[in-house]
């Protein structure tokens, strides 16, 4: 009789249709994550090279603080979350929000602490980069970073 029960004279069976479907969703999980990620790097930014410049390390909870410099009109322009702002003092809610949402973490016990990294473009004069470093500091995270690349 043909039934889905075991026949007691052999080894089970491996099912791999459902570990196909496990397989499959953690791969669009993963997808999502990712790319939620890169849309927080804004690829108009040309970033400064430097030969130290090294991997970051993934496991810290972060904000992204894209400072872009517009030729046009001489000034920076400032990118969190895809949200553009015009002066420095503008971002400081929004990385006080992302400092308590990342504090809130329970999974949080041992880990490093919350950072902001700074993503200045190479043509934007220093004073701009160091408006978003005090934004960072008038919103409380100590932790800021700073992107470079080590070749072009």
């Amino acid at each position: 009789m043909a039934g889905g029960g075991p026949s007691g004279d052999g080894e089970p069976e491996f099912q791999v249709a459902p570990m196909i479907d496990v397989l499959l969703v953690l791969l669009v999980f993963f997808m999502m994550i990712t790319s939620a990620q890169v849309l927080k790097v804004d690829k108009s930014i040309e970033l400064p090279v430097s030969k130290n410049a090294v991997k970051k390390d993934t496991k810290q909870s972060e904000v992204i603080i894209n400072v872009r410099w517009d030729s046009t009109i001489q000034k920076p322009i400032y990118v969190v979350d895809d949200h553009v702002y015009y002066e420095a003092k503008e971002i400081v809610p929004v990385l006080k929000q992302h400092k308590i949402e990342s504090d809130k973490n329970p999974l949080k016990i041992d880990a490093p602490p919350f950072r902001a990294v700074i993503r200045g473009d190479l043509n934007c004069p220093d004073i701009h980069i160091a408006h978003a470093m005090n934004s960072c500091a008038d919103a409380g995270i100590a932790d800021v970073s700073f992107s470079a690349v080590n070749k072009r």
